[in-house]
């Protein structure tokens, strides 16, 4: 008998971006500098030199981009809003040509009968706050809230599903940890700080919501789970600090359990106690939450790797992404069904969830051929599929991502897009694996039961 992974009904699919991966024109129409455009023109930062100040020029093509959409069948867009283009300064004042760049996207995937899900924050913090300290400034609590409330109140009744961050771990990790994305800074002791504000900020933003906002609320955490690397009992000490540093930093004071205690192992003099008002804020009630998810870790102890004294074995049995992450589609079953026990069973929604293999520059002949990618969307879908028979409550998928874009600070070396950018001239072609997706979603994922 054919097994069917026909999904639920009124399960949302869609794709996803973020703001300074895509628009370009970062500094038009009155916006101001983030982090991210200083980062990203620091010689020594980005792979090639590379920059977002054109990206896919979606800022200018974004119509392009939606009629792209109709023709993916998406049924949602989740998409970020650049801060600073909002905010020059942060706070304050209102730059009004931004916010009316955000009006007219809204109204444009309204208009093609697409949900717009809107991330308050997608990494590019403004620089004018940066300068007063960012993340490590307890104020950006209320600077944060601040900046929802314009876009709550802007956009009330239109956008009815809202994340506030995306990826506190990434922003800390990579931000304020190792210093390999923006701002650049390779602390303990910063880290640590910010990660709390972080979850400060996110709180504030979900208390202002309920005041002013309308819809619902969540965040969205990326997790990777991690699976020892043999039955050793220093391996399992290293898995529970893998997994503590990076999932449950942020998941346990969400859900109310404060901090793991192996962070104090981690992060040693560095850690710090916080004033248990924060974590009643930390622990406002959401409505939803956010999984991104790509890949797993099989992690084995090594003093040597700081912080966590654990580094990844790598698996060579199975086929590893550009960037060097395994596929191993049973781990997003795993983790959704985990993330489903430790949330209590709230709604949950793969925000993200793509791979990077090569793709030529242009496209040939009219096609883009990725069946890595098309082999790794159908094993994904399928794996969220038996999730949602394992009893959990997962109530859409967005591919990561709509079109090839900015991978950060390795610039346009990794393409995760379902949709082809020729970057030399910005035209957009749909991948195969695109045209798998559109597929899944005109028939709500009964191809897969062929595929």
């Amino acid at each position: 008998m054919t097994r069917s992974y026909e999904f639920p009904e009124g399960f949302l699919w869609g794709a996803a971006t973020a703001a300074y991966q895509i628009e370009g024109s970062s500094m038009a129409d009155g916006a101001g500098a983030s982090i991210w455009d200083r980062f990203a023109h620091t010689p020594g930062n980005m792979k090639d030199g590379d920059t977002g100040d054109v990206a896919c020029d979606h800022y200018n093509r974004w119509r392009e981009d939606v009629a792209l959409m109709t023709r993916l069948n998406l049924q949602a867009y989740r998409f970020s809003v650049s801060w600073s283009r909002v905010m020059p300064e942060g706070r304050g004042r209102i730059n009004e040509a931004g916010l009316d760049f955000y009006d007219r996207l809204v109204d444009g995937l309204l208009e093609a009968g697409i949900e717009p899900l809107c991330t308050l924050y997608h990494w590019d913090l403004p620089a004018a706050l940066d300068d007063r300290g960012g993340w490590l400034n307890p104020d950006i609590a209320d600077w944060f809230a601040d900046y929802g409330q314009v876009l709550f109140e802007k956009f009330k009744g239109r956008i009815k599903t809202w994340g506030t961050i995306n990826e506190p771990w990434v922003i800390v990790d990579g931000g304020y940890l190792h210093g390999a994305l923006a701002p650049g800074h390779r602390s303990a002791f910063e880290a640590v700080i910010a990660g709390h504000n972080v979850l400060r900020a996110h709180g504030a933003a979900v208390r202002r919501f309920r005041e002013v906002g309308e819809g619902r609320i969540g965040i969205v955490l990326n997790i990777e789970p991690k699976y020892p690397a043999s039955d050793k009992p220093e391996d399992e000490a290293a898995r529970k600090r893998a997994e503590a540093q990076m999932n449950r930093w942020f998941l346990d004071p969400l859900m109310g359990r404060g901090y793991p205690e192996e962070l104090k192992d981690v992060y040693g003099r560095a850690w710090r106690e916080f004033p248990r008002e924060d974590f009643d804020l930390i622990a406002t009630p959401t409505d939803w939450m956010g999984l991104n998810w790509y890949t797993r870790a099989v992690p084995e102890n090594d003093p040597s790797a700081w912080p966590v004294r654990a580094k990844p074995v790598k698996q060579v049995q199975h086929a590893h992404t550009e960037t060097g992450w395994e596929v191993y589609p049973p781990a997003l079953t795993d983790t959704l069904v985990w993330l489903h026990e430790q949330t209590g069973g709230l709604p949950l929604m793969i925000t993200e969830n793509g791979s990077a293999w090569y793709d030529p520059p242009h496209a040939i002949d009219g096609r883009i051929h990725d069946p890595m990618r098309v082999e790794y969307l159908k094993n994904h879908l399928k794996a969220a599929h038996d999730a949602i028979n394992k009893g959990v409550n997962l109530t859409g998928y967005m591919a990561w991502s709509l079109l090839d874009n900015l991978e950060w600070s390795l610039g346009f070396s990794k393409r995760f897009g379902i949709t082809h950018v020729n970057f030399q001239t910005q035209e957009r072609t749909i991948k195969d694996s695109g045209l798998l997706y559109a597929e899944v979603i005109s028939t709500h994922g009964k191809v897969l039961d062929t595929v």
